[in-house]
């Protein structure tokens, strides 16, 4: 994968546990930053990218092939898709992808089949859309502080480690577990009580989208019910 001129690498950074891939142009993951060509992308979200070449390529095969189901379906696996392509070129407005020869698959000459495929490069600091309590305002509402966002998001995955442990038998009592992790029985029951969090609760904590002042302990012993979990800490359901 290329920008006009430039190499573009695979990467990836490590937020709050999160694991977020990207393609960096050389220049930039060199800190060579002014050798990039005027109008090169520096940084691309991978997932972005794939998705859309992966999308396009099955709609352009699809078509080359008149509905033939059965061939679209072989191809339908990402490293089949792969093995078609020679590159990819990045442009602010649009993606080049370009396909291997036919007559020598490991071919890279300029004129190789190329498909065009419209896309924007997202912007480089999204929106968080915050999940909002009753009768506020977006503006007047902060996202949680990053250090206490860590720490709900770790204590949430310790809380569905811990029950896994009990349910999967590798714990048979809770004093087990308690001894095991130097911690009282409340502490215990508390901790897993948030694997039992709504899933868009436990992504919004992830992403950072909740309001500063819920973390650990007003999401601990939530009510059973998922819609029930967020009347109780105000919130608006997506």
């Amino acid at each position: 994968m290329t920008t006009p001129g430039h190499r573009m690498i695979p990467t990836h950074a490590t937020k709050a546990g999160v694991r977020h891939r990207y393609y960096v142009s050389r220049p930039f993951l060199h800190g060579e930053a002014k050798t990039a060509s005027a109008g090169s992308i520096s940084r691309v979200p991978a997932p972005d990218i794939e998705d859309a070449v992966v999308k396009f390529l099955k709609e352009h095969l699809v078509a080359q092939q008149d509905g033939a189901t059965s061939s679209a379906v072989r191809l339908a696996a990402r490293s089949d898709l792969a093995e078609l392509v020679a590159g990819i070129v990045v442009h602010r407005d649009r993606l080049i992808v370009r396909f291997k020869s036919h007559t020598d698959e490991g071919s890279d000459s300029p004129d190789d089949r190329s498909l065009t495929i419209p896309w924007q490069k997202p912007p480089s600091r999204r929106s968080r859309q915050i999940l909002l309590p009753h009768n506020a305002s977006r503006n007047d509402v902060r996202p949680e502080q990053f250090e206490r966002r860590a720490r709900l998001v770790s204590a949430i995955a310790r809380g569905r480690r811990w029950l896994d442990d009990v349910v999967s038998g590798r714990v048979t009592t809770v004093a087990e577990l308690c001894a095991r992790e130097k911690c009282s029985v409340r502490q215990v029951n508390m901790t897993i009580s948030l694997a039992f969090l709504a899933p868009n609760l436990v992504k919004a904590a992830v992403e950072g989208r909740l309001p500063r002042g819920i973390g650990v302990e007003r999401l601990r012993d939530p009510p059973t019910e998922w819609s029930r979990q967020f009347e109780a800490l105000g919130l608006n359901p997506e």
